[in-house]
């Protein structure tokens, strides 16, 4: 019997989860939350660039999405520039009945040690109450940050450092919001964006740090960051905006967990706006951009992960990956025990019933 899922927002993810939902026979969309008017009484499948008629109209009314009664809900909202009241959305889902299963809000991924256990009580109170269960994942922090280290990691005999990579090129990333006001591409280097704000480094991708530190079996001493930017050289403009001369153009973080005083769990990203900025930064294994994982141990290991799709160029390949990961486990997520689940906690999650695809 199908499974009878919402969808939580339509914008860079929702929209391919929403894809998923309608054409996979495991899943029932019963309802789609959008918070743009624009897109109220719009079709889903108009919504997911299908040609289908679906008979799902969008609607702006939370409680309405409550009132359809689903098992699950996706959550793919905004979770980076309006953390509390994701979390509010997401206790309400839970304390209904309804299963949440996200993009978002990151910190629970893993959220112990990476906010304060005040956050964590109403989620938990919440899933008590309905007797449901969140899991919140995606590509990088998610399953190339949690499930793929931890396989190759099962491997080795001793383990020195784990590097994470994500090295990209997000000038064909249309997310203002994300691009301007999170990460501060085109301000000046006098700016510091929300995303360099002292500590945030440390809670966006403190997650997965920690969920990796628990994987191994290992107590952190400390988890520290650090960053550095890159001006552009002229004005140019990305699918986001316009980038002045002088304006950040390139981003380069890393996050850290020490242990016994060494960076034992690194997660570096890469970002640049156009492929020629800082050509002594890592490179991607494909143009445009690509995830990789260093393991320095016994054995070693090197691993390029270059996602690409039909639909759309690397940066879509990278979001659909985050998206199938989350949409892919939902029967997972609804047998699992009330609560906040990891991928820690979850068995392994397998392919999407239609196996052979649509043709799309």
């Amino acid at each position: 019997m199908a499974i009878r899922v919402a969808l939580i927002g339509t914008g860079n993810a929702g929209r391919i989860a929403l894809r998923g939902l309608i054409t996979n026979p495991a899943y029932e969309l019963t309802g789609v939350w959008v918070s743009t008017a624009a897109k109220v009484g719009q079709d889903a499948g108009e919504l997911a660039g299908l040609d289908v008629h679906t008979g799902i109209a969008a609607t702006d009314d939370f409680e309405a999405i409550i009132a359809a009664l689903p098992e699950a809900a996706v959550y793919c909202a905004m979770g980076d520039t309006r953390l509390p009241n994701a979390l509010k959305d997401v206790c309400r889902l839970l304390a209904a009945g309804i299963n949440v299963i996200g993009t978002a809000p990151g910190v629970l991924q893993y959220p112990w040690g990476v906010i304060p256990d005040k956050f964590i009580a109403p989620i938990e109170d919440a899933a008590r109450q309905g007797n449901s269960t969140v899991y919140v994942n995606g590509v990088d922090p998610g399953f190339v940050t949690d499930l793929v280290p931890l396989a190759f990691a099962s491997t080795c005999e001793r383990i020195e450092q784990i590097r994470c990579l994500e090295i990209a090129d997000y000038a064909t990333y249309d997310g203002a919001e994300v691009m301007f006001d999170v990460m501060g591409f085109g301000n000046s280097l006098d700016e510091v964006p929300m995303l360099l704000q002292p500590g945030i480094l440390s809670i966006a991708w403190g997650a997965t740090i920690r969920e990796l530190a628990a994987g191994l079996g290992v107590t952190l001493d400390a988890i520290t960051d650090a960053s550095e930017r890159e001006p552009a050289p002229e004005a140019f403009d990305i699918a986001a905006g316009h980038i002045p001369q002088g304006g950040v153009a390139a981003l380069k973080f890393e996050i850290n967990g020490i242990v016994d005083g060494k960076p034992l769990i690194v997660v570096e990203h890469v970002t640049r706006l156009r492929s020629d900025l800082r050509p002594d930064w890592a490179q991607p294994a494909q143009p445009g951009g690509s995830y990789r994982l260093e393991i320095t141990g016994e054995p070693s290991y090197a691993v390029d992960i270059c996602p690409t799709s039909r639909h759309g160029d690397h940066n879509y390949a990278a979001i659909a990956v985050g998206v199938g990961r989350v949409v892919n486990a939902i029967p997972a997520v609804v047998a699992a025990p009330a609560g906040i689940v990891t991928t820690l906690d979850l068995p392994l999650v397998g392919a999407p019933a239609v196996i052979a695809g649509t043709g799309d």
